[in-house]
């Protein structure tokens, strides 16, 4: 864990259920979930598909009211949208008509506030989007794209960063990159960051600890600290400790799965025969 992270939670999810209403029934997405974020510290949320990570994630943003259970942010629940609270999505959602600069304003045009241009400056230099800022998002590439909206997130100075799948779409090696732009981004400015990844390689090498979520009704099934220090080199991550977690966790949902499966599979025929 981080130096920087505090001993009391700076985001706190106490009993989160959240239930879908749909034409053929209700939809139990996710199950009394509970869990801390330290101020400072990366967690990534995985779990097998359907488990309701983003159900999870979008809870804590605000923009998904819970069935019961509460978010607390710094003590205080989570109602609605918070700008201490940024959001990096699966895709860039980038505004095709309007050029880099323009959709990194957007969001203060609306709020009708004056963005930290320094910041904002700075930022772009870090991510390698200088001089790119009246390019169309047309003209950049995926990569560029989501560093795009990593600077969108960040431009409010958010508290906390909740970044759900944001690298899934990019290929392997700039992947990779944009994993290594955020750890540098956060040991300059640790960030509370609440991470879902379906990457158990992205999990380890961005994270304090790992948060492993049952199949649905998704519920906090277990909780792996990650002990190897920052920065986190590809020798790091080539050691056999890295290799015991990576399987460690990967069995974990595997085997959960296969447990869904059978105990599936066991019902079928049983109702068939009655």
């Amino acid at each position: 864990m981080s130096a920087a992270a505090s001993t009391e939670p700076k985001l706190r999810v106490n009993d989160a259920t959240k239930v879908y209403s749909t034409r053929s029934g209700d939809l139990l997405a996710i199950d009394r979930c509970s869990l801390s974020v330290k101020a400072g510290e990366i967690v990534s949320i995985v779990g097998p598909s359907g488990c309701g990570k983003t159900t999870l994630l979008w809870s804590m943003s605000g923009l998904h009211k819970l069935t019961s259970g509460e978010v607390l942010l710094d003590g205080a629940p989570v109602t609605g949208p918070s700008p201490e609270i940024g959001m990096v999505f699966q895709d860039a959602n980038l505004l095709p008509w309007r050029n880099l600069d323009a959709n990194i304003r957007f969001p203060f045009e609306i709020k009708g506030t004056r963005p930290d241009r320094v910041w904002i400056d700075e930022l772009l230099n870090r991510v390698g989007l200088e001089g790119f800022g009246g390019r169309m998002p047309r003209e950049l590439s995926g990569g560029m794209q989501q560093r795009a909206a990593l600077v969108r997130a960040l431009s409010f100075k958010p508290s906390v960063l909740l970044m759900d799948e944001p690298f899934g779409a990019l290929d392997a090696f700039t992947r990779e990159e944009m994993n290594r732009l955020v750890e540098e981004i956060w040991l300059d400015r640790p960030t509370t960051i609440v991470l879902i990844t379906h990457s158990i390689d992205e999990a380890i090498f961005l994270s304090d600890r790992i948060v492993v979520m049952s199949p649905r009704p998704g519920r906090v099934a277990n909780i792996h600290e990650v002990p190897f220090p920052r920065p986190r080199s590809l020798e790091i991550m080539s050691t056999k400790d890295v290799f015991d977690l990576t399987n460690s966790i990967k069995l974990e949902i595997v085997g959960k799965q296969q447990s869904r499966y059978a105990r599936t599979s066991a019902i079928a025929p049983a109702q068939a025969a009655s």
